[in-house]
Order: structure tokens, then sequence, then C-alpha cells
């Protein structure tokens, strides 16, 4: 198996472990995140710690796809290539954020707390929660646009893949970015509409780049030609 068609692979398996990982996450986490009181009640703490696992998981996979692809990408435009890395590692650094908070609500958590003590740690535990939010409209919300961006221009130049993988990502990247912004500012929901329409090209982006680069790996183009000539001209 060739170079470029290892790195391929494991960038594909990166992108396809994101799927594999987050989206569980989300229904594991959900006693944590959908009970106001959860840090003073009896607790489903192995389930949210799976979930937060899963959510690690998550994290050191978007940082995997970044570097796997930097070797191949960087031939079309070193800068963007760098800045899809830095954009992918900030990504993984606030979805940790918001592990750890949640993390926190399970160490904290007191269910046989009473009087002033109860009252105190709902607090806690709301505060910490209202940051796990904060992180998931940051990190899986509003950065994956700023990625999908640089990385879909990069496909879209090179033609590593099918154009028209590389144009799901151009659209949906300013489609999420408005979503979480109108979020941020109090004129959109996590749950509305605009928000479901503006997830799906993310969505169908990342999934059939991960597929694609599984199955069939990168496609004959300038930068693979002229890493194969590289390769051969060193042996």
């Amino acid at each position: 198996m060739s170079f470029l068609r290892k790195t391929a692979l494991v960038a594909g398996a990166f992108y396809l472990i994101t799927f594999l990982s987050s989206i569980p996450a989300v229904f594991l986490l959900s006693p944590v995140l959908d009970n106001a009181d959860y840090i003073v009640s009896s607790g489903a703490d192995t389930r949210v710690l799976w979930g937060c696992l899963l959510d690690l998981i998550n994290a050191f996979a978007c940082i995997g796809t970044a570097v796997a692809l930097f070797p191949v990408v960087r031939h079309q435009n070193e800068g963007v290539a760098l800045g899809f890395v830095t954009a992918r590692v900030f990504e993984a650094a606030v979805i940790v954020i918001g592990v750890v908070s949640l993390l926190s609500v399970v160490t904290l958590r007191e269910p046989n707390a009473a009087g002033e003590d109860v009252a105190s740690l709902v607090t806690t535990g709301r505060a910490l929660v209202a940051i796990r939010n904060w992180t998931f409209l940051l990190g899986p919300g509003l950065i994956p646009g700023v990625n999908a961006l640089l990385l879909g221009y990069l496909m879209y130049r090179s033609g590593l893949v099918p154009r028209v993988i590389a144009v799901l990502g151009l659209i949906g990247a300013p489609l999420l970015v408005s979503s979480a912004l109108g979020t941020m500012f109090g004129i959109n929901d996590q749950l509305s509409v605009w928000s479901a329409i503006a997830t799906l090209p993310i969505f169908a982006w990342e999934l059939s780049l991960g597929l694609w680069l599984v199955l069939k790996g990168f496609k004959p183009s300038p930068i693979t030609a002229g890493m194969v000539a590289t390769s051969g001209a060193r042996a």
C-alpha cells in the first residue's frame, strides 16, 4: 500500500470515527444535560462517563484528520493547510473543555445534600452545564464551518476528491457559521429548522469525504503525481 493510499485511509478512518463517537455521545450525555438538578439527584454517572469518553475520542479524531491530511494538502497551499490544522486543534480543545465541565458535575454530585448545600450545588451544576453548552456551540457548531471552508477550498483546488464533495463543504461552511452566530446572538435556536438545514451539508460533507478516502483514496492529481515522482527520485 502506497503512502498516499495509507494517508487517505487513515484520514478517512478518523473522519468516520468522529461520527461513530460524537453521535452516541449526545444521547449518553442527555441525563446531565437535560436535568438541571442532576448534581443532587441519583444520577447516571456511568452513562455520562461513557459519553465523556466518546467526546474525548471525537476530539482526538478531529486532530487526527488534520495531521493525516496535512502532508498532502500542504502541497496545494501550505498556509491554508496550517490554518486547517490549527482550527481542528482548536475545535478539539473546545470539546475537551466541555468534557471537563461535565466530569466536574459527576465529581461534585451529592445526592444526599440538604439545605443550602442543595442550592449551591444546583447553581454550580447549572454553571458547568452552561459551559458545556457553549463549548458545544463553538466546537461542533461554529468551528467546523471554518474547517469545512479551509479544507473544502484545498480539496476543490487540488482535485484530490470529487469536486461535488468539496462543494458540499464550501456550501455548508457559511450556513453553519451563520447558524452558530445566530444562536450566539439569540436570533436562532440550536434545535431550529435553520440549524437543521445548516447542519445537513456539513454532515454530508464530512461523511462523504470520510467514506471516499477510505474506499477510494485520493484521485490522481498534480499533487499526487508530484509526490510520487519525488518519492521515486529519492528511492
